[in-house]
């Protein structure tokens, strides 16, 4: 029997075609893109491209099941792809070891996919395919999770919200798969410093792992000689545990992690193909420093004060804290285990040791990346608020991803859902969804117009550019990229200068406002003038560009009247009552952004007390005017005045 025959019966031979054709990108291959590459590989997708930047870790391997232990310190997305191929070897799957964000992954190159599907952990990274995918007009499943809750949601341009769409909190706590083992963020650092360094030096960490598992068999040779370098460190670092005692120890531990290690992760070149290299640190380099002022870290207050918790320490300082901290732990643990051999130090963010430790081996990481450093006040607000992934967080929503994915394939958008995994509430639904949202008129990303420009880059300058946009209606323009001007009419100074000069290079987006405040972006494609054949070559029509941004302006416009005539009528007062049953529901408070009503649709899903949605009941509402109706999933219910 034919392996798809079931999936016929379910879905339709139609969709199991449509889906064996369809070509997929998925990006990210960590907690959920393991459960989604397993999904697609097992329901029929045969075109699937998988791209991750990270490499595996051992704390990987309770959840993402795609990954042994023989694979640690290796590519994501390469393992992915060998280890899904064992449940489907028909699938054609490329796996690339790189960052979504480098340059060579254009627009264009998204427009070769028919969806694309996230499983990324960062903001900064969700909001560039988010972009990429508006600006090459395909469609994008975007997921996420944090410990027992997640979310799922389809994005389309023109039809639905984007990612931002709506604005996004600074996140207050951080999943344990952004450690990484190229570290680029603060955190990273912070979550190394407290789930590793700490963990191994003070606590019963899995130590033995490493061990373990070169002893294992490997017909790989690359994998038997990574096997055998991590064996070599644990045996390093235990060796040095062993003489905690002795004369020395800050110092074999200091140079152990940021220089022994860092000049072995120095010797992988291929890691450090397209973003700096760490640094090496002495400990005696450091330690004994007379004139700190060109190695010192950043040493700027928070806010003003001159505190030591509220600044930044200088890079000697942090030396020493290590030292005082290492020394005070190892004699806390000592004590402890005079009387049981098992104990451990546990990390406190109110015990002032165990901060002082992290706050210093995390900035020291950080200085040897190039990273921006802490305080130790920082370091103790975004140490509390680490929180890991759950696995079977990770499966539902990846399979609520296929099931968009389905439909989305089959041109049911309209039947998408935005879903919500919400376990542990008082209610008995796990899984609640509402409708999508439509664009939000105020978005500066999805409601702005994309066209391409072929040019050449290298000798064409900023008033070529200029002129090209007056033929093409377009003036008295402001030019900007990534929020720095290049051009506006009292800024001229860089009319003269090629655009490369200005790194204003293939794959870079150009944000141009005309005198109408009508904002088009502009993305670059480098084509050597030679090959052109005429000094520039627009893809798209300017013209409709303009038509369309006059639209959006008019809709922000009314969008803006429409929430000032709301703040106008707080002062009503009003309940929902069902217009056929004639029963009036109690008040409540709608939770967070979970209620929220506009007449006759549905922001966010708001219901009467049977359970149904996300509220607890009625959402409490404000009305414009009294005696109107509102429709709540088919549902007509009538808009009374309280007083």
């Amino acid at each position: 029997m034919p392996r798809e025959s079931h999936l016929e019966t379910t879905i339709g031979k139609s969709l199991v075609n449509t889906i064996a054709e369809a070509k997929v990108l998925m990006v990210g291959a960590g907690g959920i893109g393991c459960e989604l590459l397993k999904n697609l590989v097992m329901s029929g997708f045969k075109n699937i491209e998988v791209i991750d930047l990270d490499t595996i870790d051992l704390s990987n391997l309770n959840r993402q099941f795609l990954f042994q232990k023989q694979h640690i310190k290796r590519s994501k997305a390469h393992i992915a792809r060998t280890s899904a191929l064992a449940f489907n070897p028909n699938v054609n799957i490329v796996s690339r070891h790189q960052n979504i964000k480098d340059q060579e992954f254009t627009v264009d190159w998204f427009k070769g996919f028919d969806l694309v599907m996230n499983a990324l952990d960062n903001l900064d990274a969700r909001r560039h395919v988010n972009k990429m995918c508006l600006a090459a007009n395909v469609p994008l499943i975007e997921s996420g999770t944090a410990g027992y809750l997640g979310q799922v949601t389809a994005i389309q341009k023109d039809k639905t919200e984007c990612f931002d769409c709506q604005p996004k909190e600074t996140p207050k706590t951080f999943p344990v798969c952004t450690i990484r083992s190229t570290p680029s963020t603060p955190i990273h650092c912070i979550v190394w410093a407290k789930s590793y360094l700490f963990g191994l030096l003070f606590g019963n960490a899995e130590d033995d792992d490493d061990e373990l598992l070169a002893k294992e068999e490997s017909n790989d040779d690359e994998t038997a000689k990574e096997l055998a370098a991590l064996a070599a460190e644990s045996q390093a670092l235990k060796e040095i545990l062993a003489s905690s005692d002795s004369e020395g120890f800050a110092k074999r531990v200091f140079d152990k992690v940021y220089h022994t290690d860092i000049q072995r992760l120095r010797s992988m070149e291929d890691m450090w193909k397209t973003r700096k290299a760490p640094t090496p640190l002495k400990y005696d380099e450091v330690i004994n420093q007379v004139d700190d002022s060109t190695t010192t870290m950043d040493t700027t207050p928070v806010e003003g004060s001159t505190l030591k918790d509220q600044r930044v320490w200088t890079l000697q300082e942090t030396a020493q804290t290590f030292t005082d901290s290492l020394k005070s732990l190892t004699v806390r643990l000592k004590e402890l285990r005079t009387s049981d051999p098992e104990a451990s130090v546990h990390f406190d963010k109110d015990d002032a040791e165990t901060l002082d430790f992290v706050t210093a081996t995390a900035n020291l990481r950080a200085y040897v990346y190039g990273i921006e450093q802490k305080s130790r006040f920082q370091v103790k607000a975004m140490a509390g608020n680490i929180i890991p992934a759950i696995a079977t967080t990770n499966a539902i929503i990846a399979g609520m991803m296929v099931m968009l994915a389905f439909k989305i394939l089959n041109k049911r958008l309209e039947d998408c859902k935005t879903s919500y995994l919400v376990y542990g509430r008082h209610r008995p639904q796990l899984i609640v969804s509402e409708p999508l949202a439509k664009p939000n008129p105020k978005c500066y990303i999805c409601r702005n117009s994309y066209i391409s420009l072929k040019i050449d880059t290298d000798t064409s300058t900023v008033q070529d550019l200029i002129n090209l946009l007056e033929e093409n209606s377009l003036t008295d323009v402001e030019i900007q990229e990534s929020g720095r001007v290049i051009y506006d009419p009292d800024f001229d100074d860089n009319a003269s200068k090629t655009l490369s000069s200005l790194q204003l290079t293939d794959g870079k987006f150009v944000e141009v406002l005309d005198e109408e405040d009508r904002k088009i972006i502009i993305y670059l494609k480098h084509a050597d003038s030679s090959s052109l054949g005429k000094s520039y070559d627009i893809e798209g029509d300017i013209e409709e560009a303009l038509e369309q941004q006059s639209i959006i302006k008019q809709q922000r416009k009314e969008a803006d009247e429409a929430a000032t005539a709301h703040e106008h009528a707080e002062e009503s007062d009003v309940v929902m009552t069902d217009s056929n049953k004639k029963r009036k529901y109690d008040e409540v408070t709608p939770s967070g952004s979970e209620g929220s009503l506009k007449k006759t649709t549905l922001d966010a899903t708001a219901h009467p007390p049977d359970g149904d949605g996300v509220g607890d009941g009625t959402s409490r509402v404000q009305a414009v005017d009294v005696d109107e109706v509102i429709v709540v999933d088919g549902e007509t219910f009538d808009v009374i005045n309280l007083d």
